[in-house]
């Protein structure tokens, strides 16, 4: 039996296969090294990252729901200097492929963190988050198609690096974005972002969020996630990595079917820090059982 090709391209960036630990749940990749083998993934997107550091959101921040987790981190990192300085050097020394999340409070800060970054050893992509919910001021543009496309343009400008776009799914129309984002020049989109919610403790009669309001991830998300990425894929001509929800491999296959080049397993790493490896596995042994050589084949039967 001939192994399949589990390789995909997003833009000019060539993974060896389509899981992708997505930015935030794995933190900056060495707090899973001793939990799972990165190195077999087809990349890991380290969390978010600043000019400044930032010391996020004042706790509580994060609360479990129903198939779920509402988090109100906010963007919580040590910043452009300190990653480049601390962090990457270990990054460095992976056999897959390492991507960025990137945002600012302006359109300036973000082509500066894009201009930071671009020729540096050991990344191979850039995520641009125009997409949280729970902070405030600037990060606002994913909800706005040409303040979506206006930060697009200026990252495009500022690097040789790929630029993947990822989308909130807090709008009313996910592909006005993701055309616009595209028609701007990004390589790719990853969408979705977590979606805004609200939990609050009966007992304490208090919300369980000191900013009462954060982001929605896990299993709850994902016929959102999976119908966004659809729409997506159907109206732009660039390739799509889907998010949200994905704890299974059956998941994974979902967004894959759905169109999405690759996927990012996030929340699911939370609860099992291996999921992404079994997803890949899972992935792997589907296509083998169903005579699937390459992860084009894996399209819907409509």
């Amino acid at each position: 039996m001939i192994a399949p090709d589990l390789s995909t391209n997003i833009g000019p960036l060539r993974l060896k296969n389509p899981v992708l630990l997505a930015s935030g749940t794995c933190g900056y990749g060495e707090e899973l090294k001793d939990l799972l083998d990165l190195n077999q993934l087809g990349g890991i997107i380290v969390k978010g990252i600043s000019i400044r550091p930032r010391p996020g959101n004042p706790p509580p921040r994060l609360a479990e729901t129903p198939c779920g987790l509402l988090n109100s981190i906010g963007l919580e990192n040590i910043g452009i200097e300190r990653f480049i300085r601390e962090k990457l050097p270990w990054l460095q020394g992976l056999k897959t492929s390492v991507i960025v999340n990137i945002f600012g409070e302006s359109t300036g800060e973000y082509a500066e963190m894009a201009r930071r970054l671009d020729g540096v050893t050991g990344i191979q992509a850039i995520e641009v988050n125009i997409s949280c919910p729970n902070v405030d001021g600037g990060i606002v543009s994913g909800t706005d198609p040409e303040a979506a496309a206006g930060v697009t343009r200026a990252v495009k400008r500022s690097t040789d690096l790929p630029v993947i776009v990822k989308l909130s799914p807090n709008v009313t129309d996910i592909t006005k974005v993701a055309q616009e984002v595209a028609s701007a020049g990004a390589d790719a989109i990853s969408l979705i972002n977590t979606v805004l919610g609200m939990a609050i403790d009966v007992r304490s009669r208090r919300p369980c969020l000191a900013r009462i309001f954060g982001g929605l991830s896990g299993p709850a998300i994902k016929p959102i996630a999976l119908r966004m990425v659809w729409q997506v894929v159907r109206s732009v001509d660039i390739p799509v990595i889907g998010i949200g929800g994905i704890s299974t491999y059956e998941d994974a296959l979902e967004f894959l079917m759905a169109g999405a080049k690759a996927i990012e397993v996030g929340t699911a790493t939370l609860v099992q820090p291996s999921s992404a490896e079994n997803i890949l596995a899972g992935i792997r042994t589907y296509m083998e059982s169903n005579g699937l050589h390459r992860i084009g084949d894996l399209h819907l039967h409509i």
